[in-house]
């Protein structure tokens, strides 16, 4: 049974008065949209309230989540957001399998580096690892395909092998002392980390001071579209490798480094190996999910609607 409807679950959390849930940006709106007014609404605003929580309190924004998934379960954003608020709240077999699910309704990779990144949580490094040197990651967009890089240099250094480690970043044409990219910080910072484990300091600190030029140099071209930023001005035209064309939110992927859910998560390997089997592929039914961002075919219990539309009644009337 889901989490959010287990019969010990807690009522919902509150939602603040400013929140409209139009807040929301135009894609996420346009899945909702599916399901029915008050149910859109109710989703709407504790997925807001999440997004506002996600980094301060991630507990809380991920229970704001489960109580969007009660009505909106099988859209393909609300699965997201369990997803990436389980996995800042440290729950990685639960962002494991939401992650897994939204990838199955959506056919998106993007979330990619944050599967992986969960099983890493979960003390499945060499499956970490095996899933970011996979086909299905070959021809990722190029900030996911870096955070994924970041992920799998990770897990080598959880394993002690420092070197595989920074073979695995110093792979990437993106490693660049003279030119920032909008994931430039995390990835210098990466790099930096490994290079002081492995007892090279006086290299770590160059590229740890990097680091904040990159941030100075991003933050001073926030306002253009360029996805890249020279370091280096003085760096000759011809020397210059070529410019990216896609601007990337760098705010959608997130990689840490903690493992504080491994005990809680180990009573749940077995499902994991089930959900690895069966969603190894998308359903024939993705094209359909794609459209729509709905899950046709999710046989995950929801709540029934009378309720969901009781605890509705029960948080508008506490809000008055």
């Amino acid at each position: 049974m889901r989490i959010s409807n287990r019969p010990d679950r807690e009522q919902s959390p509150e939602i603040d008065e400013d929140v409209t849930g139009k807040e929301l940006d135009r894609v996420a709106r346009a899945q909702l949209r599916y399901l029915e007014e008050r149910s859109a609404s109710w989703v709407a605003k504790h997925l807001v309230m999440a997004g506002r929580l996600l980094e301060e309190e991630p507990e809380l924004a991920y229970e704001h989540t489960l109580a969007a998934s009660r009505r909106g379960g099988r859209v393909a954003v609300v699965r997201e957001a369990v997803g990436i608020a389980a996995y800042h709240a440290g729950k990685y077999a639960d962002s494991l399998r939401e992650l897994r699910t939204h990838r199955r309704i959506s056919g998106s990779d993007y979330n990619l580096p944050l599967i992986a990144d969960s099983l890493r949580g979960l003390g499945r490094a060499e499956k970490a690892i095996e899933l970011a040197h996979s086909e299905e990651c070959a021809n990722l967009e190029t900030a996911v395909k870096v955070e994924m890089h970041m992920v799998a240099a990770g897990c080598f250094g959880d394993l002690g092998q420092l070197d595989k480690a920074l073979s695995e970043l110093e792979s990437l044409e993106q490693l660049d002392f003279n030119r920032a990219y909008s994931f430039s910080p995390r990835l210098f910072t990466a790099y930096a980390d490994l290079l002081s484990a492995a007892g090279r300091g006086e290299e770590s600190k160059r590229w740890f001071a990097q680091v904040a030029t990159a941030e100075r140099a991003l933050g001073i071209e926030e306002e253009t579209e360029s996805f890249i930023v020279d370091l280096a001005p003085e760096m000759d035209e011809e020397d210059e490798r070529p410019r990216a064309k896609d601007v990337v939110d760098e705010n959608i992927v997130v990689v840490a480094d903690e493992d504080d859910a491994v005990a809680e998560a180990d009573s749940d390997e077995a499902e994991e190996d089930e959900v690895d089997a069966k969603l190894d592929g998308i359903d024939e039914d993705a094209s359909v999910a794609e459209q729509t961002g709905i899950d046709e075919e999710d046989a995950l219990v929801e709540v029934q609607a009378e309720e969901a539309d009781a605890e509705i009644e029960t948080e508008t009337d506490s809000q008055k």
